[in-house]
């Protein structure tokens, strides 16, 4: 359990320029004994004069599946209304100034090497892990520039993670919670639900996905504990989506909304979940504000991709990447494939070693035209190819790089069609800088 608080953190090819060579000298720091509490990160904390108690009203986001989205959500519609916004989110895909902004500004990198820097010499060689360093960066940052929110979103589980230091958020956000990571957080929904439930704080609202009955149970029986106000989708908040927009209903009014610019019809309701949390926050948006979720951007979610690799495709065709990596991810988005039924849909998989490949892969398998299986040079903790062959059960072919997967089908030609690389935020990292995406 304890890992999750600073799962070690990759540093080959992930971290360049200045940032790096700091954040190399903290990665020897990583505890060799992990104590099974925040106390490292409170000690650090404290020696920096506690940052994360002088921060603007937070917004505080756990949950399996969901958080990037419902976070950048939530940065979309609070600046809509005007606020200047902070943000913490992880993981990035090819810079690690990706993981902070600054009043809606991704950080400066000699100013996050500046704040880094000053950790080092701050911690004088205590152990530490590298996450619980970068959040420390984060409430450092957000403590010296003016905001008006935080937005900040759970690193791994929620009761140990590093970001749960904040003493009292103005809100707290589950989304849905499903079997991710069984290896720090338990090996039941139940289990999971309870760490990310981990997050809520006596008498701090609380809004949360619709979930299954047992992490629903777990969820109340958290909120009840800390006497925290809880509104659920389908119970307390609701929303119906038709062809220009949502209409959404909870305890303080009706609200006519766009759709989401993020496509899914999953994304909804991550749309839906960052309105309820700003409208039980107290942080005061007009009720124009809400249209933000026309505006929201998240790399890798159903991202189209137009730089580099996509042109290697044929006139026609279109290419998309999403970091979608576990079982309920690969039904989401095997949904998504459901609803691309005008052409054929190609897959491009690559997985991390830790995952359930063949619960990602079968809802995805079953509706694609063809699956190649993918590992890239520098894709932290690559399946191997044949395990991602075996695992879809044979279906998949190798690769077995994105680049040859791509070629190939450019050379089979066919139909004007879809093309779907997903399985790892890791690799969608590596296919961002390769497709020439430089981050916003």
């Amino acid at each position: 359990m304890a890992a999750e608080r600073g799962e070690p953190v990759k540093l080959s090819g992930e971290y360049r320029g200045r940032p790096g060579a700091v954040l190399a000298r903290l990665q020897d720091l990583y505890p060799a004994l992990i104590d099974l509490s925040l106390g490292r990160l409170e000690a650090l904390l404290a020696k920096l004069g506690h940052p994360e108690r002088n921060l603007p009203p937070v917004i505080h986001v756990a949950g399996t599946n969901g958080k990037g989205s419902t976070c950048a959500n939530l940065r979309a519609i609070a600046e809509a209304g005007g606020l200047r916004v902070h943000v913490m989110s992880s993981p990035h895909l090819v810079s690690v100034t990706e993981r902070f902004r600054l009043a809606g500004r991704l950080v400066d990198e000699d100013v996050l090497v500046t704040a880094l820097e000053k950790i080092e010499k701050i911690n004088a060689g205590a152990p530490i892990t590298v996450f619980e360093v970068l959040t420390a960066a984060g409430f450092l940052l957000f403590s010296q520039v003016p905001a008006d929110l935080v937005v900040l979103e759970v690193g791994l589980g929620g009761r140990l993670d590093a970001t749960n230091v904040v003493p009292r958020p103005a809100a707290c956000v589950i989304t849905p919670v499903s079997l991710d990571h069984e290896a720090f957080l338990g090996g039941t929904v139940a289990a999971i639900a309870g760490e990310k439930a981990g997050i809520i704080k006596q008498g701090v609202p609380v809004v949360s996905a619709a979930q299954s009955l047992e992490a629903l149970e777990v969820i109340r029986r958290r909120t009840a504990e800390m006497e925290a106000p809880l509104r659920v989708i389908g119970e307390d908040i609701f929303y119906a989506t038709g062809a220009d927009g949502l209409e959404y209903r909870d305890a303080d009014g009706v609200l006519s909304l766009p759709l989401p610019a993020l496509k899914g019809r999953h994304q909804d309701g991550n749309a839906v979940l960052a309105v309820a949390a700003l409208r039980v926050s107290g942080v005061g948006l007009s009720l124009p504000a809400y249209q933000g979720i026309a505006h929201t951007f998240w790399p890798a979610r159903l991202q189209k991709l137009d730089g580099a690799l996509a042109r290697l495709l044929p006139a026609g065709w279109e290419l998309y990447l999403d970091g979608g990596h576990n079982p309920d991810a690969g039904q989401v988005l095997g949904e998504v494939l459901d609803g691309w039924q005008d052409g054929p849909v190609h897959v491009i998989a690559g997985v991390k070693q830790t995952k359930d490949a063949s619960g990602f892969l079968k809802p995805i398998v079953e509706r694609a035209s063809s699956v190649q299986a993918v590992s890239e040079r520098g894709q932290h903790l690559a399946m191997s190819v044949e395990e991602i062959i075996a695992a879809s059960g044979g279906r998949a072919i190798a690769g077995p790089t994105v680049r040859d997967a791509l070629l190939r089908l450019t050379a089979a030609g066919g139909p004007p069609a879809r093309v779907l690389i997903c399985g790892s935020l890791y690799l969608a990292g590596v296919v961002l800088a390769e497709d020439g995406w430089l981050g916003r």
